[in-house]
């Protein structure tokens, strides 16, 4: 007994010593906000739940926790040592990967872990699953590649078995992500964080498993509902010879059986069928088993629902969205599943659990999932819950035909990887134009893949700036007709077998102090003071039921939560704080839907202090001339007053604050000293100029050049070229503003070419133009660029300028080719007499032009074979 019982303290100390040793390597790195569900993350509890709830087996290794990474150059050979510890499956960027590193397109990272063989009596093949890996993955086992996959939100698996060895294994994963700088579709992800763009998530981001199989074993699950009925088709991995045997179960009770071959549908008729709703998300519990001539061979449990979703008149004869054949408004919010401590992936499946729950409380019956593919455990929770769901695809990346052809691929992904959830009731395929193509047929497409669903065509069309002669063309083969409208409401227009839906409005924001990503950048489509918004929401929302009355059939609000700088959420970025209380915001969406369910106990939120903390200003500012001047203080105080507009003693109390930094920087400290300096005199000026490359790297790409540029233009060439000045001295211009290095010479450059482009003094913009752009042509946007190259097309005929403005179009479209950047450069190489090579770029520019420009296109195209003028 002595002897069991200090074996057992062995393994219990040995045990802690692992766990101790796998916290001292890892920690969360510092980020403004956090989550309640930050701190409870560790090692050893990284997304332990089951990541695939719809095909279950019993039996498997969660692969998350620590991992060893390195970052490398993208052709690089693989590391020979490891950079540390990287936390699955947090992607790099967050602050719970324990790394908060970005990735550029020019680097590669790689994951390393040790994975033991199990030891198995019976015949087995492994499988090796990934529930994403954003963007491109290659796998290696004991230095072997044993698959690959590209995509940056869809489960893939590999098996492994032909590498697998008994023992000790070496798992390697490599991946290159270019985030917004190729053709992979990346959502809201971008490397410089903006407006309504945020962080990126690079590498491995959800849950990494194994899976014990035997030789012959299930692959997947179709599982299609009806009125009264579930067709559920078993795949195998080699359906031959194969039987399938599905069970449905109501409460652990059999209520309906198929048996028949594997790879075949399987109808399940279900006898008084109870439908899943919001206010009833019934789910049916299945039991799949897979047979070879009575010899059982594996076996999966899984769930469905029964639905259906339609469009269809109501009494007074408008079209309406109806669930299960009754009219369902569609009360929505536009979520885009960010979180400040783990950006793409929630810090634990209570916390991904949690927003279900606090939006269904608020009073709303759907989500739309906006540009991101979530886990699958999300719409297990939408499942289960009861949370209808409109999916957006993962928005195409730009408009070549390599980005065309992987958006395409994806969606196919998208729609088999998602089909047998019965929370999505929608499939929602461009918003407001974002790299549109050929919308008609893939809507189509869509609607042939999977007639089980809406298919929204495209959100937002009418924020869609390309010219449509025909209003009937837009929401073509779509079942809605989809408006946005920023704040709102409106409501879509009303045509012919569509329901009509407001794919997106609100947008409000309202500051909530000490719970902002970044409460100086923060921004809405408007602002309210917190006292004001609930009686602003509840105005909007009183027009909103004016418009359900008149027949609109959903609406999309924007948004349940702040999003890093955006803060336009009903909620606080870090999930804290509710900005109209629980009762209120039922009550007030009552008049629309009523709850579909009452407020859970332990949701727990705090109402937002409605009073301003402004009114203090004075106090505070009273207590700064009686010498309070600690760090926290200063910062704050300065802030607020920017903030009520008081500059002078903003900088006054900026220059004390100043005087607790000490570089390098930190993001908050340059973010505070931005916000600070408006003027050259500005101590932040100075600090901005000296460690300029310091503040690019963690602003973000040229943001201190364009900080500096500002700031010179502001106070040494606006004055200058005033509408009440018609001769500005350019001269003196140069001399004032050289003597603030590259940054004044560049805006003085840039200055003088769009003063005389604005004034069209055509004979000095030609060599203000060619001398800016010749030095700094990698600092302009491609569609900069391409103003002044069309510009030269238009006004100039000297063939050696014409042929210079073809150099700038061609850097334009270093970025990607864009039927507007090439359409300029035919026409400047046509016009220089490059005739055959214009037409060839013509050509090219016709097959990417949206439907509105094509017969421009065409044109120009005829006119330019038959050696017409084009201009």
């Amino acid at each position: 007994m002595q002897m069991k019982l200090l074996i057992l303290t062995i393994i219990s100390c040995c045990s802690m010593a692992r766990m101790a040793c796998a916290q001292s390597a890892w920690k969360a790195q510092p980020i403004p906000i956090t989550t309640r569900w930050t701190a409870v993350v560790s090692p050893e509890n990284a997304w332990p739940e089951y990541p695939r709830p719809q095909m279950v087996r019993p039996n498997w290794q969660n692969l998350n926790g620590l991992w060893n990474y390195a970052i490398t150059a993208k052709d690089a050979a693989p590391p020979a040592a490891y950079k540390g510890k990287i936390l699955v499956p947090y992607p790099l960027e967050s602050a719970l990967s324990g790394v908060k590193k970005s990735l550029t397109p020019e680097q590669r990272l790689w994951y390393s872990r040790t994975l033991k063989k199990p030891v198995t009596e019976t015949p087995t093949r492994y499988l090796l699953h990934f529930g994403a890996v954003d963007w491109q993955a290659t796998v290696y086992l004991n230095g072997k590649k044993v698959g690959s996959h590209e995509g940056g939100y869809q489960a893939f698996t590999i098996d492994i078995t032909s590498q697998f060895k008994p023992g000790e294994n070496q798992l390697v994963v490599a991946v290159w992500d270019p985030s917004d700088q190729g053709n992979n579709p990346r959502g809201k992800q971008v490397l410089q964080p903006r407006g309504i763009m945020y962080t990126a998530s690079s590498g491995i981001w959800q849950t990494v498993w194994l899976e014990a199989v035997p030789e012959k074993y299930i692959t997947g699950l179709k599982i299609m509902p009806s009125e009264n009925s579930i067709t559920v088709t078993v795949q195998a991995n080699d359906s031959a010879r194969l039987t399938a045997e599905v069970t449905a179960l109501a409460n652990g009770a059999p209520v309906a059986a198929a048996r028949g071959n594997a790879g075949e549908p399987l109808q399940l008729n279900i006898p008084n069928p109870r439908r899943w709703s919001p206010e009833d998300p019934y789910l049916y519990d299945l039991s799949i088993r897979l047979f070879q001539d009575d010899l059982p061979l594996d076996s999966v449990t899984s769930y469905a629902g029964i639905r259906t979703i339609s469009i269809q008149k109501d009494e007074t004869g408008q079209e309406r969205i109806f669930l299960n054949g009754k009219y369902t408004y569609n009360l929505g919010v536009l979520d885009q599943g960010f979180w400040p401590d783990g950006l793409h992936t929630a810090p634990t499946d209570e916390a991904l659990r949690f927003d279900i729950r606090a939006i269904k409380a608020m009073g709303f019956n759907t989500i739309r999932k906006h540009i991101k593919i979530e886990p699958a455990r999300w719409y297990y929770h939408c499942d289960k819950l009861g949370m209808l769901v409109w999916q957006d695809m993962v928005t195409c990346a730009n408009e070549s035909p390599a980005a065309r052809l992987i958006f395409e691929k994806e969606n196919k992904e998208n729609l088999a990887l998602l089909h047998n959830h019965p929370s999505i009731v929608c499939w929602v395929l461009f918003n407001e134009g974002w790299a549109k193509f050929d919308q008609q047929r893939l809507t189509e497409w869509m609607k042939t893949t999977d007639p089980s669903r809406l298919i929204n065509g495209h959100s937002g069309e009418n924020y869609d700036r390309r010219a449509v002669t025909n209003p009937n063309d837009r929401w073509k083969s779509s079942d809605l007709t989809d408006i946005h409208d920023y704040p709102g409401p409106s409501i879509a227009p009303a045509m012919p077998g569509k329901a009509r839906v407001l794919g997106e409005w609100g947008g409000v924001q309202v500051r909530v102090l000490n719970h902002q990503w970044n409460g100086s950048e923060g921004w809405g489509y408007v602002s309210v003071p917190p006292a004001q918004f609930a009686g602003k929401y509840a105005f909007m929302m009183k027009h909103l039921k004016i418009y359900e009355e008149e027949g609109l059939s959903g609406s999309i609000y924007t948004e349940p939560f702040d999003v890093e700088i955006e803060e336009n959420g009903l909620m606080t970025y870090d999930r804290e704080i509710i900005k109209i209380p629980l009762e209120k915001i039922r009550a007030i969406h009552s008049a629309i839907i009523p709850p579909t369910g009452p407020i859970p106990p332990d949701l727990k939120l705090r109402d937002m202090d409605t009073t301003n903390p402004d009114n203090r200003y004075g106090a505070l500012l009273e207590s700064y001339r009686k010498g309070k001047k600690d760090s926290a203080f200063l910062k704050d105080l300065a802030l607020m007053a920017v903030r009520l507009n008081d500059l002078p003693n903003a900088r006054l109390i900026a220059d004390d604050y100043y005087k607790y930094m000490k570089p390098p920087f930190s993001r908050s400290e340059w973010i505070f000293i931005f916000n600070m300096t408006n003027s050259v005199k500005d101590k932040g000026f100075e600090f901005i100029r000296k460690y300029k490359d310091a503040a690019n790297k963690v602003m973000g790409v040229r943001q201190a050049d364009q900080k500096l540029m500002t700031i010179i233009y502001n106070d040494e060439i606006s004055p200058e070229i005033s509408s009440t000045n018609l001769n500005p001295d350019w001269s003196r211009m140069f001399t004032r503003t050289k003597q603030y290095g590259p940054a004044g010479e560049e805006i003085y450059m840039r200055a003088k070419t769009l003063y005389h482009y604005t004034n069209k003094e055509w004979d000095q913009f030609a060599p203000s133009a060619t001398q800016y752009i010749g030095k700094y042509a990698a600092s302009l946007s491609p569609e900069e660029l391409n103003r002044y190259a069309i510009t030269v097309f238009y006004r100039y005929t000297d063939t050696s300028l014409l042929m210079t403005a073809s150099g700038w179009s061609q850097l334009s479209l270093k970025q990607g080719e864009r039927s507007s950047l090439l359409f300029t450069r035919a026409n400047l190489l046509y016009k220089a007499g490059r005739k055959q090579e214009a037409i060839t770029i013509q050509e090219r520019a016709l097959t990417l032009a949206p439907e509105a420009d094509r017969k421009n296109y065409e044109a120009v195209l005829a006119k330019m074979k038959r050696n017409e003028a084009t201009w």
